[in-house]
């Protein structure tokens, strides 16, 4: 898992190397799969569910699942990679939101908001915590800044599976939840909007956007319980 999980990174931080303004986002989706492959690894999402693409690439209002296409990059779009990556066995997940191009205030500060609550939440990724302590605090960070979690979408084991126990939501579950215990791989992933937490799936039955169409950003990387501090995969 370490071994996939330093590809993930190494996929986004190539990514974010082309993004620019005018490239397209299928553009983005064959850097990710040429480069993913060239590592002997396949890429997680390609094929998943009938996926037809290498990565997600979500647009603005768009929470998640965006799906690569024609679509060019503009000056001051924010653009959320998700990038999987499958190898020897096991899954790495994680995403990163970018802006291009000069962007808002109010997308800096959504940016920022969405990968500090990520390392909020995991303060409690440790074994005396139980998951409703992770989950809890991404949506009380976010709620502190005025800012709105998703209430469709959420984070997930990930291991041998892509998806594994146990669902990990950006929410109070009011309840604990199991008690997070060394050797557990989570997929935390804050997503977080600046209006409602609804959203509406579009026609393609993979695209999900802000009911309100206001922007969203997303941040997840694949952590380790241990006996310590948790372990980060994907950084």
């Amino acid at each position: 898992m370490r071994k996939s999980g330093n590809i993930v990174r190494a996929t986004l931080e190539l990514i974010e190397k082309y993004l620019k303004v005018g490239i397209t986002t299928d553009e983005l989706n064959t850097i990710a799969h040429e480069f993913i492959t060239s590592k002997n690894a396949q890429p997680s999402f390609l094929g998943y569910r009938g996926y037809t693409k290498s990565i997600t690439t979500s647009i603005n209002e768009v929470i998640v699942h965006g799906i690569p296409g024609l679509r060019k990059l503009k000056n001051g779009d924010i653009i959320g990679i998700d990038v999987g990556v499958y190898f020897n066995g096991f899954h790495g997940d994680a995403a990163r939101t970018f802006g291009i191009g000069s962007i808002s205030e109010e997308n800096k500060l959504l940016i920022e908001v969405t990968k500090n609550a990520f390392f909020e939440s995991i303060k409690y990724a440790k074994p005396k915590y139980h998951l409703n302590q992770v989950c809890k605090t991404i949506e009380d960070f976010a709620k502190s800044y005025n800012f709105h979690v998703t209430s469709e979408f959420i984070g997930h084991g990930v291991g041998k599976e892509l998806h594994e126990a146990p669902d990990i939501p950006n929410f109070d579950m009011k309840k604990r939840g199991p008690r997070l215990c060394a050797g557990m791989a989570l997929a935390i992933e804050p997503m977080i909007n600046v209006g409602t937490s609804d959203s509406i799936i579009l026609e393609d039955g993979w695209t999900a956007v802000t009911k309100d169409r206001k922007n969203s950003a997303h941040y997840e990387n694949t952590v380790v319980i241990t006996d310590g501090e948790p372990e980060i995969l994907t950084i």
